[in-house]
């Protein structure tokens, strides 16, 4: 009866029965994952974002498959003022309800049943729901460390094959907190024209950069077809405002061309509702107060790992440039699963497996920075004293 585009395992894991167990046992968790910011007790202008919503516009029915020319000229305003890409129209946007939406319109855009998308790993385990829905093969190419993340390009010479159609980087990377550095995207261009692919860059934690380096968005990039996902949910911390949008950009034909076929993929669905697109702008400036809030919070969490780590020996932490997480490095006495599922059992602390990220092996824990402060703290010292017990 059902497709087998949707046979997915849909039992509870280890993991998740064991989280239940104690939740259901009354335990107070701490929980080292949050990554919900309108949870994490920062301070919203509720009335600012409220009254975004209640304009008359919203009343007057104007499908633009696009999105509306408004919401579409405040996203290339922020690429201009934040980022410094100068020559962005709105015309190279289209407005989606989601990244996730805006990666169904790109992949059905470049590939057939059964063409293949080289993507990073470790990476969000989102990308494989993603790809089955769309009947697109996932190929895996690595992160390899070495006092900090970096593309592995042979192995993507290797994974390309006559059905690869694109290349996805997460920029900065989702847990990793890597970006895609200057040298590698010109070799990511470079790779790109050669096999003649499209490059899709996930921009969503673009904005937190911990370090005091340059940054370079893929919206401007014009070597190669290039697809830029971002939205509300990470750059103004409001994932329920449903505001993302694809940034086209590339050779000015193959652009051109590429636009014109989303075009008629948004005016199938034309899923963005009026009250949203006409908050766009107000919603969007919304960033300047809710990034720095986040950025402190990030810096403080993170400050308060490295005060921990340095009183033991038994983990490290890996560097992280930019995001909302940390990556442990931890002992491999048993698998990360059941590590985590140890420290909930035992500690009442929520962290997640490596596994989750598609590390490449055993020795790995996932850490949310945004977690409130004294939480994180009382979380992290459970964590650390059972790493060295």
């Amino acid at each position: 009866m059902f497709s087998d585009r949707t046979n997915w395992r849909l039992a509870q894991n280890r993991f998740t029965r064991a989280l239940e167990q104690a939740r259901g046992c009354g335990a107070k968790v701490l929980d080292l994952t949050v990554s919900n910011p309108t949870r994490a007790g920062l301070h919203y202008e509720a009335q600012a974002i409220l009254g975004a919503l209640a304009s008359p516009c919203a009343l007057d029915y104007d499908p633009q498959s696009r999105g509306l020319r408004e919401a579409r000229e405040a996203v290339a305003g922020y690429y201009r003022e934040d980022h410094g890409v100068r020559g962005l129209d709105a015309e190279q946007i289209i407005l989606t309800t989601s990244t996730s939406e805006g990666y169904s319109f790109v992949f059905r855009l470049l590939c057939n049943a059964g063409d293949e998308l080289l993507v990073p790993k470790p990476s969000y385990p989102l990308f494989e729901f993603l790809a089955d829905l769309q009947d697109v093969k996932l190929v895996p190419y690595e992160l390899i460390y070495d006092h900090g993340w970096q593309m592995d390009f042979p192995s993507l010479e290797k994974m390309a094959t006559a059905r690869t159609r694109g290349v996805v980087v997460v920029h900065p990377n989702n847990p990793t907190g890597s970006y895609v550095q200057a040298a590698e995207m010109e070799m990511l261009n470079s790779f790109c024209r050669e096999h003649g692919l499209a490059v899709i860059a996930d921009e969503v934690f673009l904005d937190y950069r911990l370090e005091n380096t340059a940054d370079a968005t893929f919206g401007g990039n014009c070597d190669v077809l290039t697809f830029t996902l971002s939205g509300l949910s990470k750059i103004a911390g409001l994932p329920q405002m449903k505001v993302a949008w694809v940034v086209t950009s590339g050779p000015r034909n193959e652009a051109a061309e590429a636009m014109g076929r989303l075009e008629v993929i948004a005016d199938t669905y034309l899923s963005m509702n009026a009250p949203m697109q006409w908050a766009t702008a107000a919603l969007l400036g919304q960033r300047k107060k809710i990034q720095p809030q986040l950025l402190e919070r990030v810096k403080e969490n993170l400050a308060e790992l490295d005060r921990q780590l340095a009183a033991q020996k038994a983990c490290q932490r890996l560097r992280v440039e930019g995001g909302w997480y940390a990556v442990l490095r931890v002992p491999v006495t048993r698998s990360d699963e059941e590590l985590a599922i140890e420290l909930v059992r035992e500690k009442s602390v929520l962290v997640h497996p490596g596994h989750f990220y598609d590390f490449p092996s055993d020795g790995y824990l996932v850490l949310s920075l945004i977690t409130p402060p004294r939480e994180f703290v009382e979380g992290m010292s459970a964590v650390l004293q059972k790493l060295n017990s």
